[in-house]
C-alpha cells in the first residue's frame, strides 16, 4: 500500500509535496518559518522566517526560539527521503551561536550533496552507525549571518538499528 504522500508526490513531484504538507503542519507552521522551495530530489531546500508579531520578541527582534524552531527537523526529514528505507536518521543534537539580531525576515538554505550521500552511505557501510556534522546559517537577505546551527545527526542502517534495540532490550530485561 503507498503511502497518501508518496502518492501525492508521484502526482505534483516530491518538491512540491514536501513543501505542502511542510508548510500546512501544525508543528512546522508554528515555528513561523515557511518552505520557499524544495527540489524534487529533496537534496536543496531553502526557508524563510518572517519578523512579525508571532515571532518578535519583547524588544522587537527575531525571538530565538523561533530561530532555532524554523530549521529544526528538516536535515533530518530530508536525508529520511535522500537516504531511503534501509537507513535510521534521527536528530542527536543541535547547537546555535546567536551572531546578531534578527530585525527583517531571515533565510536558510539545506543541500546536501550527491557526494556527501555517497560519503554517508559508505560511512554507515563500514561502521553500522554515525554521527553526522551539519551546519546551516540562518541570515538576512543581505547576507548577513542571524545564527549559525550546528546539526547532529545519527544515520544507522536499518538491520542493526533492529539489532541494537533488541540487544539492549535485552540488557534491560538481565
Amino acid at each position: 500500500m503507498v503511502k497518501f504522500g508518496e502518492w501525492v508526490g508521484r502526482k505534483i513531484g516530491m518538491g512540491r509535496a514536501f513543501k505542502f504538507f511542510f508548510n500546512i503542519s501544525p508543528m512546522y507552521r508554528r515555528t513561523g518559518g515557511r518552505i520557499v522551495s524544495a527540489s524534487d530530489n529533496l537534496d536543496d531546500i531553502k526557508i524563510k522566517l518572517k519578523l512579525n508579531y508571532k515571532t518578535r520578541n519583547y524588544v522587537g527582534t527575531m525571538y530565538g526560539g523561533h530561530m532555532y524552531s524554523c530549521l529544526d527537523g528538516i536535515y533530518m526529514v530530508q536525508l529520511i527521503n535522500l537516504l531511503g528505507k534501509d537507513y535510521v536518521v534521527w536528530d542527536k543534537a543541535a547547537t546555535i551561536k546567536f551572531k546578531r539580531p534578527g530585525t527583517s525576515t531571515l533565510f536558510a538554505e539545506f543541500r546536501i550533496s550527491k557526494e556527501l550521500l555517497e560519503q554517508i552511505k559508505s560511512d554507515v557501510a563500514e561502521k553500522d552507525e554515525i554521527d553526522l556534522v551539519l551546519d546551516v546559517d540562518l541570515g538576512d537577505s543581505e547576507g548577513k549571518t542571524c545564527a549559525e546551527v550546528e546539526k547532529v545527526i545519527y544515520i544507522s542502517s536499518k538491520t542493526f538499528y533492529k539489532e541494537k534495540l533488541i540487544r539492549k532490550a535485552a540488557q534491560t530485561k538481565s
